[in-house]
């Protein structure tokens, strides 16, 4: 079966996941629970879909399956925003009670970090993208030293308010931050199509690319920024989830076979959908609430992350 009728397998399976999503079990006050589940599906499909977009970019940036855009602090991020509006304004302020504030300053922010970052590390020549990982990992780090600080400072109650922001959740999501996303994230996939073409030539490496008569670090600088506000308009819906760009994005290259970029992400792209939908599935019919879908996600992914360095570490 060729890397085509894969991708409409994926489709087929997605939608039949998101129709048992909506559909089972549905009783009661049937005009409340239909629409939020509708709801819970889009915000689903955005982020799964934003995730597995950015996360495909980025490895195709760095020529490293086992990186994802996490590395640069952007999940971190976050979490330190978050805690830090609870711990100057507490957790019953207008930032943290308005889910449209909260959410345009958290995008805005993680953006702003984003940018001066791209700004600083491509200033001169000499830094690279392996530079900007290496700040992105340091600065992570101490994001979540930061983070872990202050939740130690801050009132018990408020601190259960800043734990929940860490976990992501489609339970709570507010029906026009949904349609805001998808105005964001379409924006970004118009301003993304000036960029398509350069992905294949890119992933042969920066010296092939150069080579080819790729404008390289300009296309790299721009895909970064793309990168940064997918990540970020996917974290501020629901929030983060470390592992799930891993994981989707090389299975996509496992099941399909194929490096040509259309493909990986649009096969990325429904396999992220179909994990979280299945999580979320999960986590509300079998598990009954107990537990998050960032909990299961990044249980599957950590260990197949073990698996892939071990794979790696083989082939040395």
């Amino acid at each position: 079966m060729d890397y085509k009728k894969k991708i409409i397998t994926l489709a087929v399976i997605t939608s039949l996941l998101a129709l048992l999503y909506i559909f089972y079990d549905l009783s009661g006050n049937i005009g409340y629970i239909l629409p939020r589940r509708v709801i819970k599906v889009i915000a689903i499909i955005l982020t799964g879909g934003a995730i597995a977009f950015a996360t495909t970019i980025f490895m195709t940036i760095t020529h490293n399956r086992i990186l994802t855009p996490s590395i640069l602090g952007l999940d971190s991020l976050y979490m330190l925003l978050q805690t830090v509006i609870i711990f100057v304004f507490g957790a019953n302020s207008i930032v943290m009670m308005s889910s449209h504030i909260n959410y345009l300053v958290s995008i805005g922010i993680m953006v702003l970090f984003s940018l001066l970052l791209y700004r600083f590390l491509f200033k001169g020549e000499q830094n690279n993208i392996y530079f900007l990982l290496l700040i992105g990992m340091i600065l992570g780090t101490f994001f979540g030293s930061f983070t872990d600080f202050m939740q130690v400072l801050i009132d018990p109650n408020e601190f259960m308010v800043a734990q929940d922001r860490m976990f992501a959740s489609v339970n709570n999501v507010n029906t026009d931050l949904v349609y805001l996303s998808i105005f964001l994230i379409v924006l970004v996939g118009l301003y993304f199509m000036r960029y398509y073409k350069y992905l294949d030539v890119l992933a042969l490496g920066k010296d092939q690319a150069i080579n080819l008569g790729v404008p390289y670090n300009y296309v790299v600088k721009r895909l970064l920024i793309v990168v940064a506000i997918l990540i970020s308009i996917a974290t501020a819906l629901i929030g983060p989830i470390m592992f799930l760009g891993l994981l989707v994005v090389n299975l996509a290259y496992e099941f399909l076979k194929t490096f040509r970029h259309l493909y990986i992400i649009i096969g990325s792209m429904l396999i992220s959908i179909i994990a979280l939908l299945g999580g979320q599935f999960v986590v509300e019919n079998i598990f009954t609430f107990q537990t998050t879908i960032s909990v299961i996600i990044n249980f599957v992914g950590g260990v197949y992350f073990i698996y892939l360095l071990l794979k790696e570490n083989k082939s040395w």
